[in-house]
C-alpha cells in the first residue's frame, strides 16, 4: 500500500513538471496558457513593437477577447528588417488603418497548432492557403522541419517558435513582417 501512494505522488509530482514545461519561454518571459494574447505577448523582450503596433491599431480588446485566434507574431529584429521608417510611419495615428490591415495579416480566426498547419500542408500537396482576419491568404510550405508562411508579395517567414498556447489562441513567432498586398 505504502509503494502504490509513493508511485502515486511520485506520478502526481511528474505530471505537475509536465505541465509546467508546457510553457514556453519567448522573449526571456514564460508564456502561459492561462493567459492572453496580449498579455503574454506584452511580458516577452522580442515582441515590444510588436504589443506598441498591437496598442496603436486599437486592437488590444479583440486579441484579448475569447477568440480564439492563430497569431504569428514577428519579433522585433524582423520589424526592424522592414525599410527604414516604415514602423514608424505605421505606428502614425493617421496611419492606423494600415497598420491594423497589416497586424489582422497576422492573425487567423480559430486555433491552428503545427500539427494543424502540417496536416494542412499535406493535403495540399506541399502547399496550404489559409485566410486572415485582414481577409487576404498567407501560404504555408514546408522546408525539411520548418513550417514557412508567404504573403500575398512572396515575402516568406519561417516560424522559429511554434504552439505558444494561449488562453485564447495560439501563438507562433516568425522572423519577418508579413505585409498584404
Amino acid at each position: 500500500m505504502k509503494k502504490v501512494a509513493t508511485v502515486a505522488i511520485a506520478t502526481l509530482l511528474f505530471a505537475g513538471c509536465a505541465n509546467a514545461a508546457m510553457e514556453k519561454m519567448v522573449g526571456g518571459a514564460p508564456m502561459y496558457p492561462s493567459k492572453t494574447i496580449v498579455e503574454n505577448a506584452s511580458q516577452s523582450k522580442d515582441h515590444t513593437t510588436l504589443v506598441a503596433a498591437v496598442k496603436a491599431a486599437g486592437l488590444v480588446d479583440t486579441l484579448s477577447g475569447k477568440g480564439p485566434f492563430t497569431v504569428f507574431a514577428p519579433t522585433n529584429q524582423a520589424f526592424a528588417a522592414l525599410p527604414a521608417g516604415t514602423v514608424d510611419t505605421l505606428l502614425k495615428p493617421e496611419n492606423k488603418g494600415q497598420l491594423t490591415k497589416v497586424l489582422t495579416y497576422h492573425v487567423i480566426p480559430g486555433k491552428l497548432d503545427a500539427k494543424d498547419i502540417v496536416a494542412d500542408i499535406k493535403k495540399g500537396n506541399g502547399k496550404a492557403m489559409l485566410k486572415t482576419v485582414e481577409g487576404m491568404p498567407l501560404t504555408f510550405t514546408q522546408s525539411g522541419d520548418a513550417v514557412m508562411v508567404a504573403d500575398a508579395s512572396g515575402n516568406t517567414a519561417r516560424v522559429t517558435i511554434a504552439d505558444v498556447e494561449q488562453s485564447n489562441g495560439v501563438v507562433h513567432v516568425i522572423d519577418k513582417v508579413l505585409l498584404p498586398k
